[in-house]
Protein backbone atom coordinates (compact mmCIF):
# COMPACT_ATOMS: atom_id res chain seq x y z
CA UNK A 1 0.00 0.00 0.00
CA UNK A 2 0.94 3.50 -0.70
CA UNK A 3 2.84 5.29 2.56
CA UNK A 4 0.95 8.31 1.97
CA UNK A 5 -2.36 6.51 1.34
CA UNK A 6 -1.42 4.13 4.92
CA UNK A 7 -0.70 7.60 6.50
CA UNK A 8 -3.89 9.02 5.01
CA UNK A 9 -6.05 6.23 6.63
CA UNK A 10 -4.09 6.10 10.17
CA UNK A 11 -4.92 9.81 9.93
CA UNK A 12 -8.69 9.33 9.90
CA UNK A 13 -8.94 6.70 12.83
CA UNK A 14 -6.97 9.02 14.79
CA UNK A 15 -9.76 11.23 14.15
CA UNK A 16 -12.61 8.96 14.34
CA UNK A 17 -11.42 8.23 17.72
CA UNK A 18 -10.77 11.40 19.41
CA UNK A 19 -14.20 12.62 17.67
CA UNK A 20 -15.65 9.60 19.67
CA UNK A 21 -13.78 10.66 22.97
CA UNK A 22 -15.28 14.17 22.45
CA UNK A 23 -18.61 13.02 21.96
CA UNK A 24 -18.11 11.06 25.63
CA UNK A 25 -17.02 14.22 27.05
CA UNK A 26 -19.47 16.20 25.59
CA UNK A 27 -22.54 13.66 26.65
CA UNK A 28 -22.26 14.90 30.76
CA UNK A 29 -22.46 18.66 29.27
CA UNK A 30 -25.34 17.77 27.08
CA UNK A 31 -27.46 16.14 29.99
CA UNK A 32 -27.25 18.74 32.40
CA UNK A 33 -28.24 21.29 29.35
CA UNK A 34 -31.27 19.18 29.13
CA UNK A 35 -32.68 18.45 32.59
CA UNK A 36 -32.11 22.85 32.81
CA UNK A 37 -35.14 22.31 30.16
CA UNK A 38 -37.19 20.21 32.68
CA UNK A 39 -39.72 21.01 34.70
CA UNK A 40 -38.74 19.54 38.27
CA UNK A 41 -42.02 17.85 38.94
CA UNK A 42 -40.96 15.53 35.79
CA UNK A 43 -37.45 15.35 37.24
CA UNK A 44 -38.45 13.73 40.28
CA UNK A 45 -39.88 10.78 38.21
CA UNK A 46 -37.11 10.70 35.07
CA UNK A 47 -33.54 12.12 34.57
CA UNK A 48 -32.67 9.97 31.81
CA UNK A 49 -34.78 12.09 29.17
CA UNK A 50 -32.82 14.00 26.93
CA UNK A 51 -34.30 15.59 24.03
CA UNK A 52 -38.14 14.38 24.53
CA UNK A 53 -41.01 16.60 25.96
CA UNK A 54 -42.05 18.32 27.80
CA UNK A 55 -39.86 21.26 27.86
CA UNK A 56 -39.81 24.70 30.42
CA UNK A 57 -38.21 27.60 31.04
CA UNK A 58 -39.00 28.35 34.34
CA UNK A 59 -35.72 27.12 35.80
CA UNK A 60 -33.78 29.82 33.75
CA UNK A 61 -36.86 32.27 34.80
CA UNK A 62 -36.51 31.18 38.51
CA UNK A 63 -33.32 32.59 38.56
CA UNK A 64 -33.36 35.70 36.46
CA UNK A 65 -36.07 36.14 39.22
CA UNK A 66 -33.44 36.22 42.12
CA UNK A 67 -33.72 39.13 43.56
CA UNK A 68 -29.45 39.76 43.49
CA UNK A 69 -28.72 37.59 40.81
CA UNK A 70 -27.35 40.16 38.54
CA UNK A 71 -25.40 41.74 41.60
CA UNK A 72 -23.97 38.24 42.19
CA UNK A 73 -22.80 38.10 38.22
CA UNK A 74 -21.34 41.70 38.69
CA UNK A 75 -19.49 40.49 41.46
CA UNK A 76 -18.31 37.46 39.62
CA UNK A 77 -17.30 39.77 36.89
CA UNK A 78 -15.03 42.61 38.89
CA UNK A 79 -13.22 40.40 40.73
CA UNK A 80 -12.27 37.95 38.00
CA UNK A 81 -10.71 41.00 35.69
CA UNK A 82 -9.47 42.35 38.74
CA UNK A 83 -7.59 38.66 39.12
CA UNK A 84 -6.80 38.41 35.76
CA UNK A 85 -5.50 41.43 35.32
CA UNK A 86 -3.43 41.47 38.62
CA UNK A 87 -2.13 38.12 37.59
CA UNK A 88 -0.94 39.02 33.90
CA UNK A 89 0.89 41.74 35.34
CA UNK A 90 2.46 40.67 38.52
CA UNK A 91 3.29 36.91 36.44
CA UNK A 92 4.54 38.60 33.55
CA UNK A 93 7.16 41.39 35.41
CA UNK A 94 8.38 38.40 37.50
CA UNK A 95 8.62 36.24 35.00
CA UNK A 96 10.60 38.56 33.00
CA UNK A 97 13.29 39.22 35.72
CA UNK A 98 13.31 35.28 36.25
CA UNK A 99 14.12 35.39 32.79
CA UNK A 100 16.73 37.90 31.82
CA UNK A 101 17.87 39.69 34.89
CA UNK A 102 20.97 38.50 37.48
CA UNK A 103 20.20 38.92 41.15
CA UNK A 104 21.98 37.05 43.79
CA UNK A 105 19.13 34.45 44.93
CA UNK A 106 17.38 34.28 41.88
CA UNK A 107 17.62 30.17 41.74
CA UNK A 108 16.49 30.15 45.01
CA UNK A 109 14.06 32.71 44.96
CA UNK A 110 12.35 30.75 41.59
CA UNK A 111 12.30 27.36 43.45
CA UNK A 112 10.36 28.79 46.29
CA UNK A 113 7.94 30.59 44.09
CA UNK A 114 7.63 26.99 42.18
CA UNK A 115 7.33 25.46 45.90
CA UNK A 116 4.06 27.49 45.58
CA UNK A 117 2.56 25.04 43.34
CA UNK A 118 2.43 22.26 45.41
CA UNK A 119 0.69 24.11 48.67
CA UNK A 120 -3.14 23.38 48.10
CA UNK A 121 -4.88 26.75 48.57
CA UNK A 122 -7.07 25.05 50.94
CA UNK A 123 -4.52 24.49 53.05
CA UNK A 124 -4.07 28.53 53.82
CA UNK A 125 -7.33 29.71 54.34
CA UNK A 126 -7.53 29.62 58.27
CA UNK A 127 -4.29 32.30 58.39
CA UNK A 128 -5.59 34.12 55.09
CA UNK A 129 -9.23 34.81 56.76
CA UNK A 130 -7.69 35.26 59.99
CA UNK A 131 -5.15 38.23 57.80
CA UNK A 132 -8.38 39.79 55.85
CA UNK A 133 -10.57 39.74 58.87
CA UNK A 134 -7.42 42.09 60.98
CA UNK A 135 -7.46 44.23 57.93
CA UNK A 136 -10.94 44.63 57.75
CA UNK A 137 -11.28 43.14 53.81
CA UNK A 138 -14.01 40.53 54.43
CA UNK A 139 -17.28 41.06 52.38
CA UNK A 140 -15.32 43.45 49.99
CA UNK A 141 -13.59 42.87 46.41
CA UNK A 142 -10.41 43.51 47.45
CA UNK A 143 -10.78 40.41 50.16
CA UNK A 144 -12.66 38.48 46.66
CA UNK A 145 -9.50 38.63 44.81
CA UNK A 146 -6.32 39.79 46.53
CA UNK A 147 -5.54 35.90 47.22
CA UNK A 148 -5.49 35.08 43.58
CA UNK A 149 -2.91 37.29 42.68
CA UNK A 150 -0.35 35.28 44.13
CA UNK A 151 0.02 33.06 41.08
CA UNK A 152 3.16 30.62 40.59
CA UNK A 153 2.12 28.81 37.55
CA UNK A 154 1.64 31.82 36.04
CA UNK A 155 4.76 32.88 37.02
CA UNK A 156 6.30 29.79 35.72
CA UNK A 157 4.66 30.17 32.59
CA UNK A 158 5.43 33.70 32.27
CA UNK A 159 9.63 32.63 32.83
CA UNK A 160 9.45 29.85 30.46
CA UNK A 161 8.12 32.13 27.53
CA UNK A 162 10.34 34.92 27.85
CA UNK A 163 12.96 32.53 27.70
CA UNK A 164 12.10 31.46 24.84
CA UNK A 165 12.30 34.74 23.21
CA UNK A 166 15.82 35.19 21.72
CA UNK A 167 17.50 37.95 23.38
CA UNK A 168 18.95 39.64 20.64
CA UNK A 169 16.06 41.16 19.93
CA UNK A 170 16.97 43.27 23.58
CA UNK A 171 20.17 43.78 22.81
CA UNK A 172 19.66 45.65 19.50
CA UNK A 173 17.10 47.90 21.74
CA UNK A 174 19.48 48.85 23.90
CA UNK A 175 22.00 49.82 21.43
CA UNK A 176 19.32 52.10 20.52
CA UNK A 177 19.53 53.85 23.85
CA UNK A 178 16.06 52.23 25.14
CA UNK A 179 15.99 51.52 28.72
CA UNK A 180 15.50 47.79 30.01
CA UNK A 181 11.74 48.93 30.89
CA UNK A 182 11.23 50.11 27.44
CA UNK A 183 12.59 47.05 25.70
CA UNK A 184 10.23 45.04 28.06
CA UNK A 185 7.06 46.93 27.35
CA UNK A 186 7.22 47.53 23.54
CA UNK A 187 9.56 44.63 22.60
CA UNK A 188 9.17 41.68 24.62
CA UNK A 189 5.94 41.73 26.17
CA UNK A 190 4.18 42.25 22.89
CA UNK A 191 5.75 38.67 21.87
CA UNK A 192 4.00 37.09 24.67
CA UNK A 193 0.48 37.81 23.94
CA UNK A 194 -0.19 33.82 23.21
CA UNK A 195 0.92 33.24 26.55
CA UNK A 196 -0.86 36.28 28.07
CA UNK A 197 -4.18 34.82 26.75
CA UNK A 198 -3.37 31.37 28.02
CA UNK A 199 -2.15 32.60 31.47
CA UNK A 200 -5.69 34.68 30.97
CA UNK A 201 -7.90 32.32 30.53
CA UNK A 202 -6.66 29.85 33.00
CA UNK A 203 -7.16 32.79 35.88
CA UNK A 204 -10.27 34.22 34.66
CA UNK A 205 -12.11 30.65 34.44
CA UNK A 206 -10.55 29.62 38.38
CA UNK A 207 -11.64 32.83 39.14
CA UNK A 208 -14.78 32.72 37.76
CA UNK A 209 -15.03 29.13 39.58
CA UNK A 210 -13.76 29.54 43.02
CA UNK A 211 -16.54 28.74 45.80
CA UNK A 212 -14.34 28.22 48.56
CA UNK A 213 -12.82 31.41 49.27
CA UNK A 214 -16.51 33.60 48.55
CA UNK A 215 -18.02 30.93 51.00
CA UNK A 216 -15.23 31.79 53.62
CA UNK A 217 -14.77 35.82 52.98
CA UNK A 218 -18.41 36.55 51.61
CA UNK A 219 -21.03 36.25 54.76
CA UNK A 220 -23.15 39.23 53.48
CA UNK A 221 -25.23 38.27 50.24
CA UNK A 222 -24.91 41.63 48.64
CA UNK A 223 -21.34 40.86 48.21
CA UNK A 224 -21.57 36.94 46.99
CA UNK A 225 -20.35 35.81 44.01
CA UNK A 226 -22.39 34.00 41.70
CA UNK A 227 -21.45 30.66 42.46
CA UNK A 228 -21.83 31.21 45.89
CA UNK A 229 -24.80 33.38 45.27
CA UNK A 230 -26.46 30.44 43.22
CA UNK A 231 -25.47 27.89 46.25
CA UNK A 232 -27.08 29.93 48.91
CA UNK A 233 -30.65 29.48 46.74
CA UNK A 234 -30.29 25.93 46.93
CA UNK A 235 -31.25 24.13 50.50
CA UNK A 236 -30.15 20.29 49.85
CA UNK A 237 -28.03 19.22 46.78
CA UNK A 238 -28.79 16.14 48.29
CA UNK A 239 -32.40 15.97 47.63
CA UNK A 240 -33.64 15.51 43.63
CA UNK A 241 -36.11 17.77 44.31
CA UNK A 242 -35.57 21.07 42.27
CA UNK A 243 -32.78 19.05 40.02
CA UNK A 244 -34.00 21.16 37.11
CA UNK A 245 -33.12 24.43 38.80
CA UNK A 246 -29.90 23.12 39.80
CA UNK A 247 -28.94 22.19 36.04
CA UNK A 248 -30.07 25.47 35.07
CA UNK A 249 -27.87 27.14 37.73
CA UNK A 250 -25.11 25.43 36.38
CA UNK A 251 -25.66 26.16 32.54
CA UNK A 252 -26.16 30.14 33.91
CA UNK A 253 -22.70 30.08 35.59
CA UNK A 254 -20.72 28.55 33.08
CA UNK A 255 -21.76 30.47 29.54
CA UNK A 256 -19.55 33.31 30.29
CA UNK A 257 -16.96 31.07 31.24
CA UNK A 258 -17.63 29.65 27.79
CA UNK A 259 -17.93 32.63 25.75
CA UNK A 260 -14.83 33.91 27.14
CA UNK A 261 -12.50 30.78 26.07
CA UNK A 262 -14.20 30.84 22.30
CA UNK A 263 -13.41 34.48 21.82
CA UNK A 264 -9.50 33.51 22.91
CA UNK A 265 -9.39 30.11 21.56
CA UNK A 266 -7.11 30.99 18.65
CA UNK A 267 -4.53 32.35 21.09
CA UNK A 268 -4.62 29.63 23.59
CA UNK A 269 -4.60 27.01 20.52
CA UNK A 270 -1.42 29.05 19.60
CA UNK A 271 0.36 29.27 22.61
CA UNK A 272 0.16 25.58 23.21
CA UNK A 273 1.31 24.71 19.87
CA UNK A 274 4.56 27.32 20.74
CA UNK A 275 4.47 28.85 17.93
CA UNK A 276 4.78 32.36 19.42
CA UNK A 277 2.73 34.37 17.26
CA UNK A 278 -0.21 36.75 18.31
Amino acid sequence: MNPLLRRGWFDRIVMAALTLLALVWMAPLLWVLALSFKPNEFLLRHTDVFLAPPYTLVNYLDILQTSQVFRWLGNSALVALLQTVGVLVLSSLAGYGFARCEFPGRKLLFALVMFGLAVPAQSVFIPLHRLFSDWNLQNTIAGLALPGLAAPFGVYLMTQYFKAIPAELEEAAMLDNASRFKTFLTIILPLTLPAQATLGIFTFLACWNDYLWPLVIATQPDMYTLTRGLASTQTNFAQSEGLGFLMAQAVFAGVPALMLYLFFQRHLVTAVAGTGKS
